[in-house]
Parts: structure tokens; C-alpha cells; sequence
């Protein structure tokens, strides 16, 4: 199936070419506009996850386009809707927008169908940021569960471009199996090239598994923590944050010190259709990312 954006202008403000400051919510309102993409690549991981690598076809609009760790885009399908999905790709390459889309819905479902060359849409970049600058000179650890692996893969591609920035990094990463493990073609280039300590686990293991079996808490038997010079990011299935946070706060890690990101939550990306809402806070604008203090005093956040 191939798809095409509608012949009308997506982009219904006049041109900006300013790079938006991601610091201040009014210059974030300025990107909600449609940027018109081209399909460049389809990389299948599993049997329901896809990464798709879009370039964007303006290369003016191209070569503004810019975004942090842990934002989201809303990604258009014409005739069929749009989706928030986090961004996969590298901050510092603008020759494409990497996202890894699981088949779950209406709109990724046609997706699915799309080949190379298909044209879409993109809006964005929304939302609040992992604070990369602020884990400077600091250790740093990554646990992903199952797809949490993809919103993860934005921040992992910042520690590699400042690597010196940085002390010891440990990613841990858990499925159910192993057959729903994502990104495996990488694990080697993230422990050899950039010095990214790896660590797996399935819940349930395969007869071609040969890891480790449990829990991913597991894992931190592998982890030597120290909590006054530690940050830690985690994303996955919200579940997964109480077990992870807790540990973690056990061993000293301070909670304004872990960044989750509540994703999943997401539906306009504009705080408009009120659907992400937990109390009086709108998780699309104000997050998705948050550091576990302010998500233990949002009530029903997880």
C-alpha cells in the first residue's frame, strides 16, 4: 500500500527557521506543524515492531528539524489518523527520523502496510526531555522492559556522540522472551564501540536462549551502584517503574535523580484533547519524561 500526503499544505503558518527553544512551552506550541516525509527504509525487528526511517522531504525544514531524548512525535497516516510515537533516532543526524512502531492499532496497522518511498507526515517534536547536560561527569543507568527500548535508544545515541561527558553506563534491558527482543543487531556496537555495559534478560526463556532467566531487578546483581554520583533513566511498562524506582531508591539514589517517561499516556501531544491527564497535570506537555519524585505525587501516573 502506498500512501501520500494530501495535495493541500500541511504547514498552515508561515515559515519558521528558527530552531525552537525547547526550554520555554510557548516556542514548543511553534512545532505543531506537519512536516512532510518520505519513507526511506523499513527495518522489521519482530513480528508486531517496525522501524521506520523517514526522511523529511523540505531540506530547509530538514535541516531545522531538531529534538532532545525522550520526545515524541505525532506521526500522520492520511486517511487514516495520526499517533504519538517516541522519537528513536540520533539528536545529531538530520538526514532522517528513525521510529520503531508496534502494530497495535487503526492507524500503526496501516502503517504496516506501507512501503518504501510511502509518504507521511510528521508533527512535532512535543514534550519534555531526559536531562542529559544535568547526568554530566556522572554515572548513568538505563533499564528498558520490552518496547521501552526504543525511547531509550535517543539518549544512548547522546552518551555515544559526548561519550567523555560521562562515567560508567549501564544498559539493562528485559523481555518476556527473547523472540521480542528489539534492536539485538546493536547490542555489540553499544558494548565495544561505546562503552556501554549490556545486560539481558527474558522472563520466559527459549531453548535458543542462553541468558539470564527472571526478573529484569535481576539484573542489578550485575551493577555496581553508587548513589551520590548515579542518574538513572528508566522506560517500559508503567508496572515495571515501581519495582526498578524502588530498588533503586533502596540503594540511594535520590527519586529527582530517576527520569520515566510516561509515554504511554500520550494522544494529541497539545494538551488539548485532555486524555493524558492526571490530576491538573497534562503528561503531553508537562512530560512525558519526570523524575520519580514528582510521579509518586501524581496520583494514578502509574
Amino acid at each position: 500500500m502506498r500512501f501520500a500526503v494530501p495535495g493541500q499544505d500541511v504547514n498552515r503558518e508561515p515559515f519558521n527557521d528558527q530552531i525552537p527553544d525547547f526550554h520555554y512551552r510557548s516556542s514548543l506550541m511553534q512545532t505543531d506543524r506537519g512536516y512532510k516525509c518520505r519513507i526511506t527504509n523499513i527495518v522489521p525487528l519482530t513480528e508486531n515492531e517496525k522501524l521506520f526511517q523517514l526522511r523529511i522531504l523540505d531540506p530547509d525544514e530538514r535541516n531545522i528539524f531538531r529534538f532532545r531524548p525522550g520526545q515524541f512525535l505525532m506521526l500522520q497516516i492520511p486517511g487514516y489518523g495520526e499517533v504519538p510515537i517516541s522519537i528513536s533516532s540520533s539528536t545529531s543526524n538530520n538526514e532522517q527520523v528513525e521510529l520503531c512502531i508496534r502494530k497495535a492499532g487503526h492507524v500503526t496497522s496501516a502503517l504496516f502496510e506501507a512501503r518504501m518511498g510511502a509518504h507521511v507526515a510528521i508533527r512535532g517534536p512535543f514534550g519534555s526531555s531526559f536531562p542529559m547536560e544535568e547526568m554530566n561527569g556522572r554515572h548513568v543507568i538505563l533499564v528498558a522492559g520490552g518496547l521501552g527500548i526504543a525511547p531509550l535508544r535517543a539518549p544512548l545515541f547522546w552518551i555515544n556522540d559526548h561519550r567523555d561527558c560521562y562515567g560508567d553506563v549501564h544498559l539493562l534491558y528485559g523481555t518476556k522472551e527473547s523472540s521480542q527482543m528489539l534492536f539485538t543487531y546493536q547490542f555489540e556496537e553499544w558494548e565495544k564501540i561505546n562503552h556501554i555495559s549490556m545486560h539481558t534478560i527474558v522472563e520466559k526463556a527459549s531453548p535458543d536462549w542462553s541468558g539470564r532467566t527472571g526478573m529484569i531487578t535481576e539484573l542489578f546483581d550485575e551493577v555496581e551502584i553508587e548513589p551520590d554520583n548515579t542518574y538513572a533513566i528508566v522506560c517500559g511498562p508503567p508496572i515495571m517503574f515501581k519495582f526498578v524506582c524502588n530498588y533503586l531508591d533502596k540503594q540511594g539514589i535520590p527519586m529527582n535523580r530517576m527520569f520515566v517517561s510516561l509515554e504511554r499516556r500520550m494522544h494529541c501531544g497539545m494538551g488539548k484533547c485532555c486524555r493524558c491527564m492526571v490530576g491538573s497535570t497534562f503528561t503531553c506537555v508537562d512530560g512525558p519524561v519526570f523524575d520519580y519524585w514528582s510521579v509518586m505525587n501524581l496520583k494514578e501516573a502509574i
